[in-house]
Order: C-alpha cells, then sequence, then structure tokens
C-alpha cells in the first residue's frame, strides 16, 4: 500500500512537471528500506508510463514544442547512457551521497538562485532612460 502511494504523489508531481523522481528515489529508499541503485531504476521504470500520459496531456493543451523534445531527447538519451554506466561502477553509499548533494544544491537554486535571475532579468531588460 505504501508503494502505491508513494507512486500517486509522484505521479501528481510529474504531472505538475515538478520532476516526481528527485523526491521517488529517497522515498523508495527511506520509505521502503530499497537499495539507492534499485530505488533510481525503479525511478526510471516507474516514470515511462507515467511521462507519456503527461506528455500527452500536455500535448493536447499545446505545451510541447516537438521539434525541441526531439532533439532534447536524442542528447538525453546519450547522457542516459553514460549516467546509468557511470551510476553502477558507484557505490551505493556514494551514490546516495551524490544524489543527497544535488538534491541539495537544487534546494538552494530554487530557493536563492531563481530569484537572483529574475532579478537580473528585469534590471537587464528594464527601459533606459
Amino acid at each position: 500500500m505504501m508503494i502505491i502511494l508513494i507512486g500517486l504523489g509522484m505521479g501528481i508531481l510529474s504531472g505538475l512537471a515538478i520532476g516526481g523522481g528527485t523526491l521517488l528515489v529517497p522515498a523508495l529508499v527511506i520509505l521502503a528500506n530499497t537499495e539507492q541503485h534499485i530505488a533510481q531504476g525503479v525511478s526510471l521504470a516507474a516514470f515511462i508510463p507515467t511521462a507519456v500520459v503527461a506528455v500527452y496531456t500536455h500535448y493536447r493543451q499545446n505545451n510541447v514544442k516537438i521539434k525541441l523534445a526531439l532533439f532534447l531527447a536524442v542528447g538525453s538519451m546519450l547522457g542516459a547512457i553514460v549516467g546509468a554506466n557511470l551510476a553502477a561502477e558507484i557505490s551505493p553509499d556514494m551514490l546516495r551521497k551524490i544524489f543527497g548533494g544535488f538534491l541539495i544544491a537544487m534546494g538552494f537554486y530554487e530557493f536563492f538562485g531563481k530569484a537572483r535571475i529574475n532579478q537580473q532579468a528585469n534590471e537587464h531588460f528594464q527601459p533606459k532612460n
């Protein structure tokens, strides 16, 4: 039952394009006592159908630029091959630390970085007198 509830929450976040995978991996590790490598693989596999449904829904709302998405997909697939092979070579403890560091960095960016970037953009695009 816990896994279904975790999946429901991550599906909602994924539909909102929040990136449920960044929350699913820690949820699987902490709440379902799953090993880090397995949690990451399960997260990726679980989001294939979720992503298909979310993309279809956004496409119907004219929120998908197909050409842009295809170019991003090519780079993402190549990066996924490299990343998955790198992850296989890293110990579960180190992988957990790297993932945790990534989450902390993203938290700082969300909290501090966006405001600074938006402020700089607003200053740059203000009309000069």
